[in-house]
Formats: structure tokens, sequence, C-alpha cells
């Protein structure tokens, strides 16, 4: 009976949610102005799309040559943008690295955005592969999209630019736009991305460093390169802390783990859903790329956040032992079987893995890979306060190749 009167509650919501939903679509708006930009139409102005070629498709792209950069949109007045789409005709690794896009809300001369292209768009180490989030899409492996909503009030201004040593014969674009107005309590769209190329040994990797304001944390995707001296270990076992408010040594959100936290479990492969996803899951390589999206359990904060991913890999023991001797950088600080956990870093005495006493089981240990993050965020303000982003030289260096 109540599983029957649980079902029947379920359903009356999702019906009143699909009607809410419809009813949008049906109900006509006031004061709202759509802009199309694109080439065909670079001011996204009422009747002038189309007039080059006598109409006849006469500006559906560009070359951006190597160096240059153009406003992709340079729009006046409050609106918000609903929809990016872009593809282009160098979709290599080194190119989606040294592309750049940056955001400017609001007439600030520092942007809220500014990442590579392609980690922007979600395409974590620069691989290619099809498939589509809540957020962010790429239907074929081959386009860029978008549909993060970014509001402004008095003007936005996004800048495409090549930094990569040699032309873009061909940049396709489009930027979709409703004019409208918002409320004092809008938040503005922030996107920061952050690489090490080589991450320090028991230090956390940061998706994103200490932001102060008032915000949402909107979620991430990172790559992993694993360093070649672990061979085909778990990198994974990383926990994601999020600081809150103040937090201090320790944070208040923690997870259990690298996979678990795009909710997934024991190892991970590829699989693409709305809100979580792994899009790179190269077991012979140890490369993965993956995202995830806290749009069902939003992350509120009110001063400031800081994100962080523990750099925590494992395998058992006589593996672990086997790959120290070898040379790889580790730090031993757990391990766990059958009978128990056992905590290394809470002991007296120093880790020694041939020590007879340690049980045998699955060891957790530090270690250093190459890791890259793109971190979403809303802001109360239309800048932050985050380091530039790196120079293209560090940005392309040590990239996996395209299978």
């Amino acid at each position: 009976m109540f599983l029957k009167q649980s079902l029947s509650f379920v359903f009356i919501f999702l019906i009143a949610i699909f009607q809410i939903n419809a009813q949008e679509l049906y109900e006509m708006q006031k004061d709202k102005e759509n802009k199309w930009v694109s080439f065909e139409n670079s001011s996204g102005d009422k009747g002038k799309g189309g007039m080059e070629n006598r109409t006849a498709k006469g500006h559906a792209f560009d070359i951006v040559k190597a160096g240059a950069s153009i406003d992709l949109i340079n729009i006046k007045g409050s609106g918000t943008i609903k929809r990016m789409w872009m593809t282009f005709s160098d979709r290599s690794p080194e190119m989606l690295r040294a592309l750049k896009i940056e955001m400017f809300w609001d007439g600030s001369d520092k942007p809220a955005v500014s990442a590579p292209i392609g980690d922007f768009f979600g395409v974590g180490l620069g691989q290619r592969v099809p498939f589509e989030s809540a957020l962010l899409s790429d239907p074929e492996g081959r386009s860029f999209n978008c549909i993060i909503p970014m509001p402004f009030k008095t003007g936005a201004r996004i800048i495409f630019t090549n930094e990569s040593s040699k032309d873009l014969v061909a940049l396709f674009y489009d930027v979709d736009i409703l004019m409208e107005s918002h409320e004092e309590s809008m938040l503005y769209f922030h996107a920061y991305w952050n690489r090490e190329n080589k991450t320090a040994l028991g230090k956390d990797f940061q998706i994103l460093p200490k932001v102060e304001g008032k915000g949402k944390f909107l979620g991430c995707n990172i790559g992993v390169d694993s360093d070649p001296s672990y061979e085909k270990t778990w990198f994974g076992e990383g926990e994601v802390k999020m600081y809150l408010d103040k937090d201090t040594k320790f944070p208040t959100l923690v997870g259990t783990g690298t996979e678990d936290y795009i909710g997934t479990a024991y190892g991970q492969g590829t699989f693409a859903h709305q809100y979580q996803g792994c899009t790179v899951a190269n077991l012979e390589k140890s490369e993965f790329a993956f995202y995830r999206f806290h749009i069902p359990d939003p992350i509120y904060f009110y001063s400031d956040i800081q994100v962080e991913i523990q750099q925590i890999g494992g395998a058992m023991k006589a593996k672990v032992k086997e790959l120290k001797d070898n040379g790889a950088s580790l730090k031993p600080i757990s391990i766990h079987n059958d009978d128990g956990f056992n905590k290394l870093l809470e002991m007296p005495k120093k880790i020694d893995l041939s020590d007879p006493t340690l049980p045998n089981g699955w060891t957790n240990f530090y270690r250093q890979d190459d890791v890259s993050a793109t971190a979403y965020f809303y802001l109360d303000k239309p800048s932050n306060n985050l380091p530039a982003i790196a120079d293209v030289a560090s940005r392309i260096s040590d990239l996996p190749k395209k299978d």
C-alpha cells in the first residue's frame, strides 16, 4: 500500500513538472528580443542578417590568423546568452588547447571566463568523442555546444584568440542571445581552467582556487594523463573536497573517491549522463576525462569557496612496493582488506612496505600525474580574483595524441 501511494505521488509530481515546462512553451513572454550573432550577422541587430553575397551564404565562416583575436559578440544592454555553438577546421588536441575563449560582463576589463576552447566545452585532454550532458555536448565529435545560461545587465563581450603558431582557416560559430531585463539578485557566469603538468606529491590539485563572493558552484570537468611510472595502476582514489564559507583546515563537503564523485564505482569506463559522465577511459594509456554538474544537488556559498581533488591512486601492496622499488614517486597512505582499514599515516613508525607486520591488501598511495580541470560557477560580481590562464606553451606541452 505504501509503495502504491509513493508511486502515485511521484507520478503526480512528474505530471506537474511536465505541465509547468509545457506551459512555458506556449506562454507569450513580454519585452524579449532574440539575437543570433555569427559572421552572417555580427551585431545580431534586427534586419541585418545574411546581407553579404546577395543573401546567398556570404559569410558562414572566417579565418583567424595565428596570434589574432576576434570578437564573437560585443553586445550592449541586458540579456542572457542561451546557447553557443561552434566548429573549426583544426580540432587537434594542440589546437583545442591553443585556442582561447574569454568572456567579459558589464564592461569589466577582467574576464569572468578564460579557458582553452576544448576544455571549456568539456573536451578533456583534447580527446574529442561524441557525448551529451545537461550543459555541454559534442554530437558527433566535430562540434562544440554550450547551453549554460549566461546573464548580463549592461553588456557582454566574448573574445576568441588563436594563440597557436598557425592560421585557423575556418571558424564557424553562433551565439544565441535573449535580450531581457534581470533582477538585482542575478549571478554572473564564470569559468576557471587549471593544469599541473605534474602534481606535487601529497598535495591536492586545485579544481577551483579560493574565490571570494557569493554564488553557486555549477560543476567541473577533469582530465588525467597518468604518469607512466605508475604503469596501469588505478589513479582515482582521490576524494573531491569543497571548502565553503571560511572553512580552514578541513572542508565541509568531501567525497569518497574520484569515480564515486561522477556516480560510478570500482573503476570507471566511458558513459555520458546528463549530470555526470566519463568521456575518455583509455585503460591502455591510463588517460581519463570526466565531468560532474551540480544541478540536482546545488552547491551554494555565501562568502567563499575552494574546490580540490586529492592525488591518490591504488593497487595491491606487492605492486605498490614494486613501483616504489622501480623509482616511482609515491607515498603509501592506507591498506585495506577484509579485516579492516589500516591508516598508515596515523602509525607511529615510518612506513615500509617490506615490513612483515603490515597486512596485505589494497594499498592507497599519493602519486603525481598530469591533471587539468575546468570549473564552472556563478558569482555575484562580473569579475573574480583568480589568476590569469597559463601561457600557450604550458597549455599544449605533453598533450596525449589523438587515437
